[in-house]
């Protein structure tokens, strides 16, 4: 009764829930208590961190404390215990090559689905540099972002490294103030990242398309892409805008570093989609008032304006005949035909082609014209209709009075007999 209840709960909270989050909580509501063995000596001292162990996947996999720390299990006693290759609390680079004596050997991972690979990118990551080839010691380790006992799935909502619980990992560094001072890095970027459009996407929306913080910067392999590299990253996700980026002139600006690829419009943590009515004075930060540039800035915005404009008025057109009662599965084709081509106009835009924008404006414009009169004759057939009504309701009435009339005078003449 318990796991319904659960479910139930799950299901409501979050209608939204990707179906991979509702299968986890199934599979974990499914899970048998937890057991301790009462026959394994790391228990005499160590009950807690063997609990927290016992909820992790290394546990279901039969792995053990002595497969990482060494020791002897079968005794209660020291020194007995800690005989043997005993680590103990390995120290951050020690934590590395612990765990890359399993998640690099190839032929351990293979049977899992697993990579082999992230020992090595995280030796080329900026942590990785910093922790191993500079010796620092507030870089973080495998354990800083996966915990030391506790290493649930990914999937598993309760996870450090579960989408949404991303940036809040992430953050327990990035947003301390006092770690980032010596490096020079900001601390507002888990800020900016929750009211920028991939933040809402990912954690009001619950769209596990939109990326989280590995989606841009990788994880094990952690580094902020280069200048000429943003819009190659950016592309990764929204590939036919990049494809249109590229050969415009913004993309041969950017291969050579010129310009931040997508971030000289959009923004990099806060990254935000250019309202129509901003895109000149976007230009603006960039080329000076009265050049080519700023001109052709001030002719886009003009024709997605307009698009823009166009294809809600389509919207209501539609609307309209379908609150009239009539059939509208033509209108809405057509209505999504407009909109198909003022998606493609997000997408021109960034190639700065204003003979193909001008002719998607204008296939957007035609099929609204053309929606507005299907809309306006409905509602012109309505009043007509509505007009040869009065004529029904005079008689209706007329006949409902007489009708009346005659009743009464049949009752008059009834009472005198």
């Amino acid at each position: 009764m318990t796991a319904i209840l659960v479910l139930l709960t799950i299901g409501f909270a979050s209608p939204a829930a990707d179906v991979s989050a509702i299968t986890t909580n199934v599979r974990l509501l499914q899970q048998p208590p937890m057991r301790l063995d009462s026959t394994y000596g790391c228990l005499a001292c160590h009950a807690d961190k063997r609990a927290s162990f016992n909820q992790g996947v290394h546990s279901e996999r039969g792995i053990n404390c002595a497969d990482c720390h060494g020791g002897d299990p079968s005794v209660t006693t020291l020194p007995a215990a800690h005989r043997g290759r005993f680590v103990g609390a390995p120290d951050k680079v020690a934590t590395v090559s612990l765990c890359g004596s399993c998640h690099s050997d190839p032929n351990a991972m293979r049977q899992y689905g697993l990579p082999s690979g992230m020992v090595a990118e995280f030796e080329t990551s900026q942590h990785g540099v910093l922790l191993l080839q500079r010796h620092d010691q507030k870089a973080p380790t495998c354990t800083d972002c996966h915990d030391a006992h506790t290493i649930r799935r990914p999937d598993d909502a309760r996870s450090t490294v579960y989408p949404t619980n991303i940036p809040q990992t992430c953050g327990r560094c990035h947003e301390d103030k006092t770690l980032m001072a010596p490096y020079g890095l900001p601390t507002d970027q888990v800020e900016k990242f929750t009211r920028s459009a991939h933040g809402i996407a990912l954690l009001q929306k619950q769209n596990f398309a939109a990326p989280t913080c590995l989606g841009c910067h990788g994880s094990h392999s952690a580094l902020p892409p280069a200048t000429t590299e943003v819009a190659n990253v950016c592309s990764r996700c929204h590939v036919q805008v990049g494809r249109e980026f590229e050969v415009g002139p913004h993309g041969e600006a950017a291969r050579s570093g010129k310009l931040a690829g997508c971030l000289g419009c959009h923004g990099n943590h806060d990254t935000e989609r250019v309202p129509a009515t901003q895109i000149a004075a976007t230009c603006s930060k960039c080329h000076a008032p009265g050049t080519r540039a700023q001109t052709l800035g001030d002719a886009i915005q003009q024709d997605v304006t307009q698009a823009a404009q166009d294809l809600q008025a389509a919207a209501a057109a539609v609307a309209e005949v379908a609150r009239a009662g009539r059939q509208t599965g033509d209108m809405e084709f057509r209505y999504q035909t407009a909109r198909t081509a003022y998606l493609q106009i997000n997408e021109v835009q960034h190639h700065l082609d204003t003979d193909r924008l001008e002719e998607l404006t204008r296939r957007v414009r035609s099929i609204s014209r053309d929606l507005r009169a299907t809309a306006e004759a409905t509602a012109e057939r309505n009043w007509e209709h509505k007009l040869w009504l009065v004529p029904v309701w005079f008689l209706s009435l007329s006949w409902l009075a007489l009708s009346w009339l005659a009743l009464r005078r049949m009752e008059r003449e009834g009472s005198r007999l």
